[in-house]
């Protein structure tokens, strides 16, 4: 089986004393292609060496809504620069998080409407964090028309899903599909079209249940792939092929050099 993890923060000090085995595991258990998403812009250049380390290991950058005191004006200008310069794949970590009610959403929005008409020009697309602003950042994204992207850690409801595919976006299912008590996510899981989703861990977040209270790694997507195959009661090795061409062809990822598995 063939995996993509469509977001993992592989780049993050979690991971530098190990980072090097945890993609050699990642690859044995059947990845192919780890998608890593910027929250700041002093990330970046360590962010992209990192990626250009590595023939499957894939770009993204932007500017995260929960860091929006860390970010300066002339960040923007500097990542449609970056963009120009270093072809990430897509434009994220970006979007809405009105969870947290220190988090100002003005500046929030004028952060995201500003690197959604980044995107727009680049044509990428985005990858989207949103919490308690789904219909906020449904309404954004229908006057963006930006080419589509991934709604990562998916949690709203199934018109809201519906509404993200209409957009041309996919939705990101990771290790919280792996616990029995998120039975309304497992429900929307196995209710929609096969075509939108793709699998993510958002590690070193978000662990899956078998590493409860631990570090989460893109090594642990197979545990994802399992719980939405019991979720579908569909095999996983359909699942696995499945959710890997969504993201391919939602992240415009041509190829993926098979060599990349056995380095």
């Amino acid at each position: 089986m063939e995996l993509i993890d469509t977001h993992c923060h592989l780049d993050v000090a979690e991971f530098d004393a190990d980072r090097q085995a945890v993609i050699h595991r990642s690859r044995a258990a059947g990845l192919v292609g780890i998608v890593i998403p910027a929250i700041h812009a002093k990330g970046w250049d360590a962010l992209l060496g990192l990626c250009a380390s590595q023939d499957d290991l894939y770009p993204a950058l932007g500017l995260h809504p929960v860091y929006l005191d860390q970010h300066q004006p002339s960040d923007l200008p500097a990542l449609e620069r970056a963009i120009a310069d270093r072809g990430p794949v897509a434009v994220g970590e970006i979007g809405l998080d009105y969870s947290q009610p220190e988090l100002d959403r003005a500046r929030q929005q004028a952060l995201l409407e500003a690197q959604l008409a980044i995107a727009r020009a680049a044509d990428l697309p985005v990858l989207l964090h949103v919490r308690k602003a789904h219909d906020a950042m449904l309404a954004i994204l229908r006057r963006a028309r930006v080419r589509g992207g991934i709604a990562h850690a998916y949690n709203g409801s199934l018109q809201q899903a519906h509404a993200y595919l209409d957009l041309g976006f996919r939705l990101g299912f990771g290790g919280m599909l792996t616990f029995d008590r998120s039975s309304r996510l497992r429900r929307l899981a196995a209710r929609l079209p096969g075509e939108a989703i793709v699998l993510e861990t958002d590690a070193p977040d978000m662990t899956v249940a078998a590493h409860r209270g631990g570090r989460n790694s893109p090594e642990y997507l197979p545990d994802v792939l399992q719980s939405l195959a019991e979720v579908r009661q569909d095999a996983p090795e359909a699942l696995a092929a499945l959710t890997s061409a969504n993201a391919r062809e939602v992240l415009g990822i041509v190829s993926l050099l098979p060599s990349s598995t056995e380095q």
